[in-house]
């Protein structure tokens, strides 16, 4: 009898949530519009200019600006999400003047082929690898990867160690034991009939979301192959993402040297809430390179 109570208490919310979801669906695409993007660098008085490319029939939108010839610095944001995450960034005048900035829709968000979400990292990573050939030019290139963006990058670093010379995970979900062994809700969410019910962008995010535990699995034998400087930032008041992530990061980067930045009021919305630290860490990155086998701990409260 409980059990039927409680399945019967589960259909009704998965209802709701799709009500919601369904009533909202045109305020839930978590994306600026082209002209949207580039009214606002015309606000900030930054040249920065929208361009795309495709890359295994996946056509990929993202956003340059700053000096072509320093460093790239590329964006990845969480899921869901756009590139409009990090926008705020490309109108840092001092980051501005220390490389080329770049932050892209990644595979079903934004205006990279909307709703259409890629659950592989290993696949997501391969989709974005032309955006870093394409403007690598010898140049250091550092990724930085938010939320689901985090386990992206580092996916970036295990497949290409070439053409990455530093990440920051900025609250990575990267700990396969610390994601959901099921949430019931997600699986139906992922079939085909009510997957189409789901605003595009959280379709494009479930699907990824649903799948990431094994995603995570699949990269646990190759975390020591990164070698490049990696920069973990983590507030230890995040929900959604547990803060125990980043003593996995420093369990498993046994080859890289490793900074940890902890915050302990910071909560998992780091992009924008607390935008010095990433600000400081891509400085850092771009103006020293940590020594092979150190680990420093800022703590800042």
């Amino acid at each position: 009898m409980a059990l039927g109570i409680a399945r019967t208490l589960k259909i009704v919310f998965l209802l709701i949530v799709l009500a919601i979801a369904i009533s909202f669906h045109s305020c839930m695409s978590f994306r600026m519009s082209p002209r949207e993007v580039d009214n606002y660098f015309k606000v900030e008085n930054v040249e920065a200019k929208q361009d795309e490319y495709t890359s295994d029939h996946h056509q990929i939108h993202y956003v340059s600006a700053g000096d072509t010839t320093g460093p790239l610095v590329l964006f990845i944001h969480g899921s869901p999400g756009s590139l409009s995450a990090f926008i705020r960034y490309l109108a840092d005048t001092s980051l501005l003047s220390k490389g080329l900035l770049i932050t892209t829709d990644r595979p079903g968000f934004g205006y990279s082929n909307f709703g259409h979400g890629v659950a592989s990292l290993e696949e997501q990573a391969a989709i974005l690898k032309p955006l870093l050939i394409k403007h690598k030019h010898n140049r250091p290139v550092v990724l930085i990867g938010h939320s689901l963006g985090g386990p992206l990058i580092a996916r970036m670093a295990m497949d290409y160690p070439d053409l990455i010379d530093g990440l920051i995970i900025v609250a990575g979900s990267i700990d396969p034991e610390l994601e959901p062994n099921e949430v019931w809700f997600r699986a139906p969410l992922a079939t085909p009939f009510l997957s189409w019910l789901l605003p595009r962008s959280l379709r494009a995010s479930n699907e990824e979301i649903y799948h990431l535990k094994p995603e995570l699995e699949k990269m646990l034998p190759l975390w020591s192959t990164i070698h490049c400087p990696v920069i973990v930032i983590q507030g230890k008041k995040d929900s959604l993402v547990p803060a125990e992530n980043a003593e996995f990061a420093r369990k498993h980067l046994v080859n890289a040297p490793v900074e940890f930045v902890f915050k302990d009021d910071m909560d998992h919305f780091v992009p924008w809430s607390n935008p010095e630290l990433i600000h400081d860490a891509i400085v850092r990155m771009l103006t020293h390179t940590l020594p092979a086998g150190h680990t420093a701990n800022l703590i800042k409260n």
